[in-house]
């Protein structure tokens, strides 16, 4: 097994010291304590007024910007908090400004004049630190450090409607420099430099890559695996999905990952089959670049590969079985499954006893247990898919990115991952969602407008039997 733990700042303060020279402003972060006290917390509030009034011109401005990164990252997690804490409460619109700009437009009847007030309020409802913000964008690195700081920034900012508000304005800046036509998909084989397959490795989010020779056997020649870079992260992967040339819709993971499996030619294959996508920047969450990633290498393959004539993904269900422990009184037996039930429970509790069954399906699959048990978590499964929603949309994450894209619910697998994983999170069943070229938009606009699920007869049937 490779170690896929590190610090998230190891490799970034180390790059970034090389490549932000700081020349005499380097004082700051050899005069500071790593907690941040209050009066080192003066000294970075002045730097960064500094920064805002571009004293002594952009060079400056971005010398102290870079001043203030690094110093940003040498503090322990508390320094860094009250680092963000600042620049959220001290930093942000103001609002009396605001409401100033606001009445006197309400009272002007002159249209320049009003023009002229408009322009005002747009400049003020823009925070000070976005300046900061772009400040940092313009450094060497500074993409990926703000990356970085904003994965950071996430699980601080719950109940706090300040830090909230910091992470809106960094998420907006993202999502405008990280619009999907300024990125780039480049396909990954065994040829690509060793760092990037090791950040391969790293952040491979779904099933994960055991070896060398496990990396190896996803990027052979019946395979392919595409990821988005940005011009200004060039070695850092954003997002990857791990393809199979196969033929016929797969319905077990080990068999795409079997390494002794024989290869087919990509030119004999018909259907490819979308096994992992993940994420690779935490700071990125809620930028929307995944959902083009799909359909762009679907039109890739399909320009190289005319052969392949269908497209599908083999999927797991993560919220399967936690949402169903944590909503046991949704749970309901027909007669005949509660007689089944009642048979090998004995004593015990009919429910007690079939979320414990759940956790113990084993990889024959052939004992009494298993087989009472498999209709009803498959129609439990196809229920959940179809049914169970946050607001319009599907409540399974994975789901719902999916049938974002297009995609319908084709057939939902039995033992088609008996990781310890995957039994935890769907006792062991994943479903296949199906990619009908000339029904993607279709789908697309249902689903988005109405929350409409699209699946096959058979998964329908399934959720009703």
């Amino acid at each position: 097994m490779f170690d896929r733990e590190e610090p998230l700042w190891d490799k970034t303060l180390r790059r970034i010291r090389l490549i932000w020279p700081l020349g005499d402003q380097a004082g700051l972060k050899h005069s500071i304590e790593t907690n941040l006290p209050d009066k080192d917390l003066q000294k970075v509030r002045e730097r960064i007024n500094a920064c805002l009034e571009g004293r002594g011109g952009e060079v400056s401005a971005r010398t102290r910007a870079a001043e203030l990164g690094e110093t940003y990252l040498i503090l322990n997690s508390e320094g860094r908090k009250r680092f963000l804490q600042l620049l959220a409460t001290e930093f942000d619109a103001n609002e009396q400004a605001i409401e100033d700009i606001i009445a006197k437009r309400l009272l002007c009847t002159d249209i320049e004049e009003r023009r002229h007030l408009n322009l005002e309020l747009r400049n003020q409802l823009v925070p000070p630190r976005t300046k900061l913000l772009r400040q940092f964008n313009e450094l060497e690195e500074g993409v990926k450090f703000l990356v970085d700081l904003r994965a950071e920034l996430l699980p601080l900012t719950a109940g706090d409607p300040a830090l909230k508000a910091l992470d809106h304005d960094i998420l907006r800046l993202l999502c405008s420099w990280f619009d999907v036509g300024f990125l780039d998909l480049q396909r990954i084989t065994w040829e690509t430099p060793a760092a990037l397959l090791e950040k391969l490795i790293k952040y491979e989010a779904v099933h994960a890559i055991q070896s060398w020779q496990d990396l190896k056997n996803r990027l052979r020649d019946d395979r392919r695996c595409f990821a988005y870079f940005h011009p200004r992260m060039p070695h850092e992967p954003l997002i990857f999905v791990e393809v199979a040339l196969v033929n016929g819709i797969s319905s077990k993971i080990a068999e795409l990952l079997d390494e002794s499996k024989p290869m087919i030619h990509p030119g004999k294959a018909d259907t490819a089959i979308f096994y992992s996508i993940s994420n690779c920047q935490a700071g990125l969450a809620g930028v929307a670049f995944g959902n083009f990633l799909i359909k762009k290498v679907v039109k890739q393959l399909t320009a190289k590969h005319p052969n392949l004539k269908t497209f599908s993904t083999l999927s797991p269900i993560p919220g399967f079985l936690p949402y169903f422990q944590a909503h046991r009184d949704e749970v309901e037996f027909t007669g005949k499954e509660m007689k089944l039930l009642q048979e090998l429970a004995g004593e015990t509790d009919t429910t007690e006893f079939f979320f414990d069954a759940v956790g113990k399906i084993g990889d024959d699959l052939r004992e009494e247990r298993d087989i009472v048990i498999k209709p009803i978590l498959l129609r439990l499964c196809s229920k959940y898919l179809l049914t169970k929603k946050k607001g319009k949309f599907a409540f399974d994450r994975v789901s719902h990115f999916h049938l974002s894209n297009g995609a319908r619910i084709e057939r939902i697998n039995w033992a088609a991952d008996l990781s310890a994983r995957g039994i935890g999170q769907s006792a062991g069943i994943m479903v296949n969602y199906l990619y009908v070229l000339s029904n993607i938009e279709k789908n697309h606009e249902n689903y988005s407008g109405n929350g409409e699920i699209a699946a096959s007869s058979a998964v329908t049937k399934m959720a009703r039997s």
